[in-house]
């Protein structure tokens, strides 16, 4: 991934995260989805791993990380990327 044509360091984690977004793009990924999926969580684990890594991608990735335009919440439910930013 690169921002502003400049390469963007991402963890093995980070990394997985976004690829999961991106080949979901446009569809809502619940939490408990992400959790599973990329961290292999059970249902019902309370943590805040998710929005932990979702926050540290936006400050890589967006422009504004305070008003995301390429990873989206979903309010309720979990994200969303959206692939598009504003310009």
């Amino acid at each position: 991934m690169t921002k502003n044509d400049e390469p963007v360091p991402l963890s093995a984690k980070e990394f997985h995260l976004l690829r999961y977004l991106i080949e979901r793009a446009g569809s809502s990924i619940p939490r408990e989805e992400l959790l599973s999926s990329i961290w292999g969580y059970d249902a019902g684990t309370l943590t805040r791993t998710v929005d932990v890594h979702v926050a540290s991608l936006r400050k890589k990735l967006e422009n504004n990380p305070s008003q995301p335009e390429l990873i989206v919440t979903v309010p309720g439910l979990g994200y969303k990327f959206t692939g598009s930013r504003r310009t």
